[in-house]
Formats: C-alpha cells, structure tokens, sequence
C-alpha cells in the first residue's frame, strides 16, 4: 500500500512537472525586444487644465464603466495648473532613426515631450502628427541605430494564444505583463475606425501606447485603453491592431495628417427585428439613419432606411463595418454600394468624401510653418472655419483657437482647439468681427465667451484688463 501511494505520488509530481514545463517562457522575448520600448513624459504648461475628472457629467460615478472614456475623451473646463512634468505612457520605436509610435492621448495636450529609452538616455520628441479617431500619433526623437520592434500581423493571431505587454503602469518603466487573446474585432462606442484586439493582459495608466508582442517577439497591437468599473485592471483590455497603426503612421510621417474617406451618413445596427420589418433575410449590414444634405451618399441617391449591405465589394456585417471600410478608402475615389431598399437589391455608384482633419494635426502643421497671429488683446490665434468643418462639427459659426499666448486667456481656462462660437450674446462669425467686438470692451469689463469643446459647450468669462496679455 504505501508503495502504491509512492507510485501515485510520482505519477502526480511527473504530471504537475511537465505542465509547468508547458507555461511559456516570456524572459527571452523581454531581453531581445524590451529595448525597443520608451517611456513618455511631459512638461504642460499653464494652458493645460488640471482636474483631470468630470464633474460636468452628472450622474456618471466613478465606479460606472463608461467613466474612464468619459474621462480620457473629454476636456473639462477648469482652472490652469503650474507646468510639471509627469509620466503619460508608453511607446516602441519603429525606426532605428527614432520614429516612435504611441497613442494620441498621450501626447496631443503637451507642450514638452521627452522620451526616456532603456539605456536610461533621454531625448526631446518632436509630434509628427496625432489622429484623434484612431487613438494614433507618430513622434520622433533626433537619434540613430536605435533598437527597434519587429511587426507582427493581427490577422494570424488566434483567440487564446499568449500575448505580452511591456509599458510604465504608474511610471514603474518596462513593467512586463502578460495574458492571452480574448477576442478579435471588437467595436467600442465612439471608436469607429478600430477593430480592437481585446486580452486579458494586465493594462493600467502608463501602459497606453506601449506595443503588445506576440510570442514570436512581433508587435501586433498598441495597448490603448482598458473597461473597468474602478479605475484599474479588471480583464478587459483594448489593443490597436499594428496594421491599423502603421497605415496611419505612414499618412502622418508624409503629411502630418490623415486623409480618411467619407459619405456623410448616420447608421445603425441592424437587429432582427428590423430585419423582419424591411423583409431581409438576415440582420448584416448598417441601417441609415439619415442623410447629410448635399454630402456624397445624398448626391449619390442613397436615402434614409436604405440597408448598406457591401461597400467596395467588401461585406457589412455590422454597422461597425462601414465607418472602417470608408475611412479606409481614399477620396475621391468612385467605388460600388449595395444597398436594400423596397424589398429588392439595388447598387449605387459613388463618390467618396473626405473627413476633415483633427484639429490637433491642423495645428501642427500650422506650427511648424507660419506662426500664428496673436496680435489681438487676448492673445489668441483664431482661424475661421470652412464650410466642410461647419457640417462635420455640426455648427453654425465659430473660429478655431489655434494658439494661445501667456496671459488672461489663457489663465481663465482657454484651449487651444477649443471654437468660440459666440461673444456675450453675439454669435461669432469671423476673426474681424471678433475684434471689433473686443476692442469695444472696456478695460475692467468682463466678457463671456461661448467656448466649443469636444461635445461639450460652455461660457468661459474673463476680465479685461488695461494689460490683457501679462
């Protein structure tokens, strides 16, 4: 009997034994690739707003997990902060002469970037362009023969294989986490052009931007923002495919922005139910809402309730489909619809849109070129918007904040991308009536300024002085 436990014993310890032997092995792929990987720090000056909460959305709580979106994509109006520097994320360099990718919310609100590599050197990083729409920017530090990742294809990982994340979670650089492949293709709300790598890798503030590795040692993914009703981990994390990443990368390292089509459509899902009620057989494709007058689809003749079935030839499974598939096709480019519209197929014929550019991307541009006119009393550069901007942005009037100067502007909580559309009870229509507007304010007087920001609209008042911009 005791012989018969030993035996059992062995058999047992021999069975644990080689499933360990089983787990993988990460050290490998940390020593040979985790070089290639940067720490992102910044210095925001006082133009930058410091509570970073949301107290303007009532009725969301912390705990609720739509808080982290809110938190990460609106831009709460509040008073300016003293310039510190603090960690943001993460990011992997591409190119040995040091073209780095990250994601855009990382970097799009700093005044001064540095990069911190492995070797503990550390560098100023010059923004070659930021896309809001896919959470991609493109930044560069001036340094060469540098260690750089390998690029993996998303399209070949397998739901459940192993996959590794190297990042500065709380600034604590080149933490190593690790997980598996949850799902592939996921959709997010408000993230159209994405079709998130979903793991369950440990993923924290500091983690954003850094590049999730295969086992192969290849970058398939840019670790980008996690669900969570606490603020931390909780097994849900979100990844940019590489693929995705590096088609807009190469747009931002030509031009510094991303031409991305589109036809001027609202859609939704598709249930079953609508199915029935449009006599379709089965419940693909997006679902038009509505027609933006006088945009590609309208001249095109697409109309509302119309079913979009296939674009260019490619399949709409979901109405998620749609907004990659067009983003993804150049403008002006002709291309095939199939719609379902009276219980019958039909195709339609049209052309492609362009979207209007980030602001953050046009203001890069504009800074590295001409700099901006400041010479009105608040020391704002405004530039007026063009007819295409009014109906993406679904205004009226306005003029772009394109740079702000030191001074009462900036301090009263002002920002650059923010639209003024109105001027105490006047609606703001031009850069000329603008000033003639301020130039008839008083000194001592306050004014009122309807500020556009993200989805959100707000007064923001100030007090002119006889020294507006000290």
């Amino acid at each position: 009997m005791p012989q018969l436990i030993l035996i059992s014993l062995l058999l047992f310890s021999s069975i644990v034994f080689a499933q360990a032997n089983e787990l993988p092995d990460f050290t490998g792929l940390v020593e040979k690739h985790g070089a290639a990987v940067v720490n992102i720090s910044a210095v925001q000056t006082s133009n930058t707003l410091n509570n970073q909460t949301i107290p303007e959305i009532p009725g969301i709580p912390e705990n609720s997990p739509f808080y982290d979106f809110f938190k990460r994509h609106m831009q709460p109006f509040s008073g300016p902060r003293k310039a510190e520097p603090r960690s943001l994320g993460s990011g992997f360099i591409i190119s040995s002469d040091g073209y780095i990718l990250t994601n855009a919310h990382v970097v799009e609100t700093a005044d001064e970037i540095t990069v911190k590599l492995n070797d503990k050197r550390e560098f100023v990083a010059e923004v070659i362009g930021t896309d809001r729409k896919t959470d991609i920017a493109l930044i560069k530090i001036k340094a060469m023969d540098l260690p750089k990742v390998t690029q993996g294809n998303p399209e070949t990982l397998r739901v459940g294989e192993w996959v590794v994340a190297i990042g500065s979670p709380f600034g604590f650089e080149h933490s190593v986490t690790a997980g598996i492949v949850s799902a592939k293709g996921r959709s997010l709300a408000q993230e159209n052009y994405v079709p998130f790598i979903q793991t369950d890798v440990a993923i924290n503030p500091g983690n954003s931007g850094g590049p999730l590795f295969n086992m192969k040692g290849e970058v398939v993914g840019i670790n980008s923002q996690i669900y969570s009703r606490t603020g931390g981990f909780m097994g849900l994390s979100f990844a940019i495919p590489i693929n995705v990443a590096t088609e807009i990368a190469d747009q931002l390292k030509i031009s510094g922005k991303v031409n991305r089509g589109r036809i001027g459509v609202m859609i939704q899902e598709v249930t079953k139910e609508l199915a029935e009620s449009f006599g379709l057989t089965g419940n693909n494709g997006a679902l038009v809402v509505s027609v933006e007058k006088g945009g590609p689809a309208d001249l095109a003749g697409i109309k509302a309730r119309d079913i979009i079935l296939k674009f260019d030839e490619k399949e709409i499974t979901t109405s998620a489909d749609l907004p990659r598939i067009v983003g993804n096709t150049k403008p002006g480019s002709k291309v095939s619809i199939q719609i379902w519209r009276d219980s019958a197929f039909k195709t339609i014929k049209i052309e492609i849109g362009e979207t209007p550019s980030d602001d953050v991307a046009e203001q890069r541009k504009l800074k590295q070129g001409k700099k901006p006119d400041t010479s009105n009393r608040l020391g704002l550069a405004l530039s007026e918007i063009t007819l295409e901007q009014k109906k993406q942005l679904e205004i009226t009037n306005g003029l772009f904040v394109e740079d702000i100067q030191p001074g009462i502007a900036s301090r009263s909580g002002m920002r650059i991308g923010d639209i003024i559309i109105g001027f105490n009870s006047k609606d703001v229509k031009s850069i000329a009536q603008f000033n003639e507007l301020l130039n008839q304010v008083k000194s001592g007087k306050n004014i009122a300024l309807l500020v556009k920001r993200g989805d959100f609209t707000t007064f923001i008042t100030m007090k002119l002085t006889d020294d507006d911009k000290n």
